[in-house]
């Protein structure tokens, strides 16, 4: 069978186009940089994977589809955001776009479409990301096409970013959940998803609308506990309960603060919950789907609980060491006698004229270097000039104030484990943590 897919360089299409190209199918996958797409995916598939060009985003009437409808039996479309970024807008990518491809499917005479949308994309929508799926939905099997709209709850992946997101969470000495994490999910691991694809397109039946969820429902709190222990961590979850409205005032901060993992529809979402029924889907499946204790290899159980770990661990080092050179600075502005600092220059061999050049600047620089810490461009350069200033200061002591060695509170030996701190953040900045 040929297919068109989109989103095939996404999380859940990669998986979706591993398994098509696994089992002979022929899949032209449209994407806004083939030649990019295809050097990451390497030579594998040859004369069965075409990479074509084509901004999703800006094909937005059939006509623009219809040189890549061409000969193709088929269509999955996989393209998805959960937030919106500059011009990538729920109604652009999950509306316009979606069903512009759709009406081209019905004018190319293509067979058989299958759409990748989200449980919670019904009647009862609330959110601008349901709705704006929803509407593609409704428009898809309005048409003269035999369709199915796949509706997924939470999926499970190794490398998705819903799973670094809960794994993290899960590995938490104390994990703060909004109202103790009591909202219901459902999650379906993204072979399970994949597999269902493969066997919709290859003929079997299935409704209009097919629940895509794991095979019980759970609440948050537990599927976090079921993957705290996947991951080897043996020790039990530790919650912490965050009011409901003070979640919501927390996630709302994301518009000002698009680093933070949940904003408020997304939480909305959450808490309206994602459970469906399994039996349907086990039926497509045809076996039980996978359930959320099997979805963590045990090999990768070691490599992923680390990852996990150091989704935290990393983010808490860096906020520390950004802080110690933020309160150095302050504290050398002048909060710390003027007097008795400008005697340790003149100790460590500064001129006069200089010391308080030396004093301020090297305060100023403090400031500036920790709060650099706190900016995600160019972190290497900033570790770097970090430890270099370190080992100035250390190297200059050690030759003018070489007591300092066996101070009591260590002022300089305690410089070895910063040392050590800067040089690990530096490595882990090269590339990030991943399996």
């Amino acid at each position: 069978m040929k297919i068109l897919m989109t989103g095939a360089s996404g999380f859940l299409g990669s998986h979706i186009l591993d398994r098509l190209l696994a089992h002979g199918h022929t899949v032209r996958a449209v994407v806004r940089d083939p030649q990019g797409a295809a050097a990451r995916r390497g030579g594998a598939a040859a004369g069965k994977l075409e990479w074509m060009r084509l901004d999703f985003a800006q094909a937005l009437t059939p006509e623009d589809w219809l040189p890549a409808l061409n000969d193709m039996d088929a269509v999955v479309n996989a393209v998805g955001i959960l937030r919106e970024q500059d011009s990538q807008t729920f109604d652009l990518l999950h509306r316009q776009a979606p069903c512009a491809l759709f009406a081209a499917c019905t004018a190319c005479g293509v067979k058989r479409v299958l759409q990748i949308s989200a449980l919670g994309a019904d009647a009862d929508a609330r959110s601008r990301y349901h709705l704006s799926k929803r509407a593609a939905d409704e428009f898809l099997l309005s048409l003269p096409l035999q369709a199915t709209v796949l509706q997924p709850s939470l999926v499970y992946g190794e490398e998705g970013a819903s799973a670094r997101l809960f794994g993290t969470l899960a590995s938490l000495p104390l994990v703060p959940l909004p109202g103790g994490g009591r909202q219901r999910i459902q999650p379906v691991h993204v072979d399970d998803v994949a597999e269902a694809v493969r066997r919709l397109l290859e003929g079997v039946q299935a409704p209009s609308r097919l629940e895509v969820v794991g095979p019980r429902p759970l609440g948050l709190r537990d599927y976090l506990a079921i993957l705290r222990r996947a991951l080897g961590n043996s020790r039990r979850l530790r919650v912490l309960a965050v009011p409901a409205p003070l979640a919501r005032w927390g996630a709302g901060l994301a518009s000002v603060w698009p680093a933070l993992p949940v904003d408020g529809e997304t939480l909305a979402m959450l808490e309206r919950g994602n459970t469906g029924d399994a039996a349907t889907f086990t039926r497509v499946l045809g076996r039980p789907p996978r359930p959320p204790e099997e979805f963590v290899p045990p090999a990768l159980a070691r490599p992923l609980g680390m990852a996990a770990r150091l989704g935290w661990l990393l983010p808490a080092l860096r906020t520390s060491i950004g802080a110690v050179w933020i309160f150095t600075g302050i504290v050398s502005l002048g909060v710390y006698p003027v007097a008795n600092s400008l005697e340790l220059l003149a100790r460590s061999g500064v001129p006069t004229r200089l010391q308080l050049i030396a004093l301020y600047g090297a305060a100023v620089l403090d400031l500036v270097l920790g709060l650099l810490t706190f900016i995600r461009r160019r972190r290497r350069l900033v570790w770097a000039l970090q430890a270099a200033l370190i080992l100035g200061y250390t190297a200059i002591l050690s030759l003018k104030l070489p007591e300092f060695w066996l101070h009591p509170y260590g002022p300089l030996s305690k410089n070895l484990p910063m040392l050590a701190a800067i040089w690990l953040l530096y490595e882990m900045e090269e590339k990030a943590w991943t399996t």
